[in-house]
């Protein structure tokens, strides 16, 4: 394998066979596998009897471990970048090292593969032709000047959200958006996959039947409803 490379490796978001061989094969052979959550790619190394060497790279360690890395692939080692699941750099710590290593003319190669939002879309069953991703909402600081902004956009619209945080963020979407057709889409290619749809209204008190716990993700019709219409499924 070509030396000296940045690999930008996209893995499972839920079922271990949804990797492709190329991951497979770089995940073999590069020096040194920079993971989010190093016990969490550990369970796709074992499963795929990969022997690569990790280390951790998150959002509290970024700062300290970009330069580092960054040496590491100017002497000549190959690096393969993995988020906790899915595509590196979507909604996660990874677009620092991305960015420091264009700025140090490190070639960079990106392995496509899994992310979540593109499976929510397709599930939603509302308008795929143009849609925008939004990731995750602020927290406090210029939350509701962007749900303002989003009131207007009339795209569909991707949003992904923590279970503790679900229903405020799907009660501050009624309250700013209206009455929206959504999809709430969990857990997406495991076990406990499930997906939602009908109105805001409708899926928030659904929400207090089922249990919350996962990742979810929200896709809500855009303000001109894009000429679509989801009808609420029968409970």
């Amino acid at each position: 394998m070509e030396k000296a490379i940045l690999y930008i490796v996209s893995t499972p978001i839920g079922n271990l066979k949804d990797i492709t061989f190329r991951a497979i094969e770089v995940l073999s052979t590069v020096e040194l596998i920079a993971a989010e959550d190093t016990r969490r790619t550990q369970i796709l190394l074992n499963n795929y009897q990969i022997k690569t060497q990790t280390t951790s790279y998150h959002e509290y360690n970024k700062i300290q471990k970009t330069p580092i890395l960054i040496e590491k692939l100017k002497s000549g080692a190959s690096i393969a970048l993995v988020s906790d699941a899915g595509t590196p750099g979507i909604s996660d710590p990874c677009f620092l090292l991305i960015q420091e290593a264009i700025k140090e003319s490190v070639p960079i190669s990106v392995i496509p593969g899994p992310t979540a939002c593109v499976p929510a879309l397709l599930l939603s069953g509302l308008p795929i032709h143009r849609f925008v991703f939004e990731g995750f909402l602020p927290l406090k600081k210029g939350r509701q000047t962007r749900l303002k902004e989003l009131s207007q956009e009339p795209r569909t619209i991707i949003i992904y959200e923590a279970p503790h945080r679900l229903e405020r963020t799907l009660n501050d979407l009624l309250a700013i958006l209206g009455n929206r057709n959504v999809a709430l889409c969990k857990e997406l290619t495991k076990i406990h996959e499930m997906t939602l749809r009908g109105n805001l209204v409708t899926v928030v008190q659904k929400l207090h039947e089922i249990s919350i716990k996962g990742e979810w993700v929200i896709v809500v019709d855009g303000m001109a409803g894009n000429l679509a219409t989801v009808a609420p499924e029968k409970a």
